[in-house]
C-alpha cells in the first residue's frame, strides 16, 4: 500500500473517530519463540503515529527489537462494528520519566480529580526509571464499517452474488 493510500484511510472520519476516541488498541506481534501474541494496550494517536508506552522490562520489547512488524486493531463493541486494521513497524524509544502520551492514554478513563492525582502519583512512583515508547508508523490500513466497507472475503462474496444474479 502506498503512503498516500494509508493516509487516505486513516483520515476518514470513522478512522479518526476510532484513533482519537478509543482507549485500547490490540497489538499483535511475533514473540521470540515464533508464536503470535496479541495484547490490548493503551495508545495515543499523534496524527501520524500510534504511540504505546510500556515498562522497560516488558517482554514484548525484546520481540519487537528482533522483529518490529506489528498489526493493530481498534474496534467498537456495537452493531455494526467499526474496525480499523493497521499494519506497521514499531520503533522503540526509551525515555526518562513518564511520557506525556502515557498520561494521555488514561485521559479517557473516567476518574475523579482525586483519583487522577492518586493514579499519577502511583505511576510516577512505579515507573521511576522511565518507560519505553513504542512508536508505530502505519504502512497499511483498512477500515471496515459494514456500511460502506466490508472485510475482503465478504466483498468477494458480494461480488460473486452480484455475478450470479446478473447471469
Amino acid at each position: 500500500m502506498e503512503p498516500h493510500e494509508v493516509t487516505e484511510v486513516l483520515n476518514r472520519p470513522i478512522s479518526q473517530e476510532l484513533l482519537r476516541g478509543r482507549d485500547i488498541v490490540r497489538l499483535a506481534y511475533v514473540a521470540r519463540d515464533g508464536t503470535p501474541r496479541n495484547v490490548p494496550v493503551g495508545f495515543t494517536w499523534n496524527g501520524t503515529h500510534l504511540v504505546i508506552c510500556t515498562t522497560k522490562n516488558a517482554p514484548k520489547l525484546r520481540s519487537l527489537r528482533e522483529n518490529p512488524a506489528v498489526a493493530l486493531t481498534i474496534d467498537t463493541e456495537v452493531h455494526p462494528p467499526k474496525i480499523l486494521l493497521i499494519r506497521g513497524r514499531a520503533e522503540l524509544d526509551a525515555v526518562d520519566g513518564i511520557p506525556e502520551e502515557y498520561l494521555a492514554t488514561a485521559g479517557a478513563y473516567r476518574m475523579t480529580p482525586e483519583q487522577r492525582v492518586e493514579w499519577e502519583a502511583e505511576i510516577r512512583s512505579l515507573y521511576s526509571d522511565g518507560m519505553v515508547r513504542i512508536v508505530v508508523t502505519p504502512t497499511w490500513a483498512k477500515l471496515i464499517d459494514f456500511e460502506t466497507t466490508l472485510p475482503t472475503a465478504v466483498e468477494e462474496l458480494v461480488r460473486r452474488r452480484e455475478e450470479r444474479q446478473r447471469a
